[in-house]
């Protein structure tokens, strides 16, 4: 694989990534969304066909990584760590163009989601002492963009995702199906998607299950920087929870793939 086919291939799956499985996460969060309400099983179910999708997509062209920690993971299982910030560029990039696709599909809903009195608060809601309480905590919208924990310790949040990516990246190394010999691949598309739903559904409650630091970051960011109207803070005190975690469990991960496996 050259290294324009892999930065190609990442940026378009993760972008598809990022499209559909925040897709669900609007379709569900916000006001006039026909889907408003619908549910955990509807987030975690959106995000496996969202892996399904981008897998299918981008694996012809980069083996479908999608995600840092799995091409940290598939370079400590290989020893080959060349193409490594060509897929972490691609797919951060994937992940902020995903972002800002469901801000443009949703602009709508985003819209009257946050001018919602009853969502953001009275005209006394966008006092100064009161934007400046909220800059450190998630605003009103950013979990359609980003995870974020329903009990926040640092500790066990960190630990969530650590878990979480070690199953996921476990799966992926031990399936053995792939198109390139080096990522997910099109045959492992279905099993790597129902390993993600059941994630989602086993150990997503505490944090969001990120298990994917691209998927985190880069849509943070974009909600950073889009012209929101009362979006609240992007909670950057936790960002570095979805990040770190999952590269740790990656590294986990390959390790016992290296010892029990290889």
């Amino acid at each position: 694989m050259s290294s324009s086919d892999i930065f190609i291939g990442e940026t378009i799956g993760t972008a598809i990534l990022i499209l559909l499985g925040g897709g669900v996460c609007a379709a569900v969060t916000l006001k006039a969304s026909k889907a408003r309400n619908a549910g955990w099983l509807a987030i975690t179910f959106g995000w496996g066909f969202a892996v399904l999708t981008a897998v299918y997509t981008s694996a012809p062209l980069s083996g479908a990584h999608l995600n840092p920690a799995v091409t940290l993971a598939l370079a400590i299982k290989d020893g080959d760590w060349s193409h490594v910030p060509v897929y972490w560029g691609g797919q951060l990039l994937g992940a902020m163009i995903g972002a800002t696709l469901v801000w443009v599909a949703y602009y709508g809903q985003f819209h009257a989601h946050l001018t919602d009195r009853e969502i953001v608060g009275g005209p006394g809601a966008q006092d100064t002492k009161a934007v400046e309480a909220q800059e450190a905590q998630a605003g009103p919208v950013l979990g359609v963009f980003s995870t974020g924990p329903e009990i926040r310790n640092a500790v066990l949040n960190l630990a969530t995702e650590i878990i979480g990516t070690i199953v996921l990246v476990l799966a992926v190394l031990t399936q053995g199906l792939n198109d390139k010999g080096n990522g997910l691949g099109t045959l492992g598309a279905l099993i790597t998607a129902f390993v993600v739903v059941g994630i989602g559904l086993s150990l997503g409650g505490p944090t969001g299950y990120a298990i994917n630091p691209a998927r985190d970051l880069g849509p943070r960011i974009v909600h950073a920087l889009l012209p929101l109207p009362n979006k609240g803070g992007s909670d950057w005190g936790y960002a570095w929870v979805p990040v770190v975690g999952p590269l740790v469990g990656a590294a986990i991960a390959a390790g016992i793939y290296n010892v029990a496996f290889a």
